[in-house]
């Protein structure tokens, strides 16, 4: 009880001293000589963010770089974490299930999710067929991990099956299959989790572009002959282009960072692992905080580039509006 009281009086005490800053920041840009108060409430607004971005983002990205040249003793080594990452057959297992990560499931999530919002677009009961794709997105990643582990369950041929693939297996007559344990088949097992939440996330999204499209090009296509693979080609692909790329990017970023699943279902034993459940198993399990961080700089680095783009094209897409 006296633990939870300190940590309340903490919380209180962080949020007045909060309040206080902030109270006096507007009071002080309120009373700055009118001749350049515009600038001063530009740089009184914004100075508290960027305090906290320093702080919370450009102080341990610096932090993680110097960490990334030392082993685990703190003493520099240069760059021999990044030689180790990409010579050791454990580590280029990791980054090769990181690139098929990448590849797949923004491919086949948009894929699948662009395939159903025109097939049920303006379908009866397209509400109800909507939710259906939406609900896993409503779930957590250690939840939806949790969910398919029962899924992939496996019992011996002699037992009865938990596993929903392995009983669907056992009435076919086939024997039961380790579906997390058999490399490198496993890391595709682990992928459909994923596609399995995203896809909702896909449908939503480009369901909202295509019924943007106007009723004039789509009926104009249609006299002009157009058959539905030609409008879906010609009309309906270059019109969504822009939430297509958004809807790509924003999944890809989230597939780089994925480590719940990873995590949840196999611990990233079984050749499965990827940058992001290496990077925690290196950095604290197996006491190796260099590596950690190398690996952490690296993920950023494979990030970064995708962010910008998106942060580009959503400024365009603005732009244009």
């Amino acid at each position: 009880m006296e633990d939870i009281a300190e940590k309340g009086l903490q919380v209180v005490v962080g949020l007045a001293v909060f309040a206080a800053i902030i109270g006096l920041i507007m009071l002080l840009v309120d009373r700055a000589p009118k001749s350049g108060r515009e600038k001063i409430q530009i740089a009184g607004f914004l100075a508290p963010a960027l305090v906290l971005l320093a702080v919370g983002l450009v102080f341990p990205a610096l932090q993680t770089s110097y960490l990334s040249l030392t082993d685990r003793n703190g003493d520099f080594v240069g760059l021999d974490n990044f030689v180790w990452m990409f010579t050791q057959p454990e580590a280029l297992v990791t980054l090769r299930n990181t690139v098929i990560w990448v590849v797949l499931v923004p491919l086949l999530a948009s894929s699948i999710g662009l395939a159903y919002a025109v097939f049920i677009d303006r379908a009866r009961g397209e509400k109800a067929l909507k939710a259906l794709v939406f609900m896993p997105m409503a779930i957590s990643f250690v939840g939806a991990g949790v969910i398919w582990r029962f899924v992939y369950a496996y019992k011996g041929p002699e037992q009865d099956q938990i596993g929903l693939l392995n009983q669907i297996l056992v009435w076919f007559g086939q024997e039961p299959k380790q579906f997390l344990l058999d490399a490198p088949e496993n890391t595709l097992f682990l992928i459909a989790v994923m596609i399995w939440i995203q896809t909702g996330f896909a449908m939503v999204v480009l369901s909202a572009a295509i019924k943007g499209i106007p009723t004039e090009i789509v009926e104009a296509a249609r006299l002009d002959g157009a058959s539905a693979w030609q409008q879906f080609t010609n009309v309906t692909i270059p019109t969504i282009r822009g939430s297509l790329i958004v809807v790509v990017t924003t999944i890809t970023i989230g597939t780089l960072k994925v480590f719940d699943i990873v995590r949840t279902m196999t611990a990233g034993q079984y050749e499965t692992s990827v940058v992001a459940n290496e990077m925690y198993t290196q950095a604290f399990r197996a006491g190796e905080p260099g590596r950690g961080a190398a690996l952490a700089l690296v993920l950023f680095l494979m990030v970064l580039p995708v962010v910008v783009y998106n942060a580009r094209l959503l400024r365009k897409q603005k732009e244009i509006r």
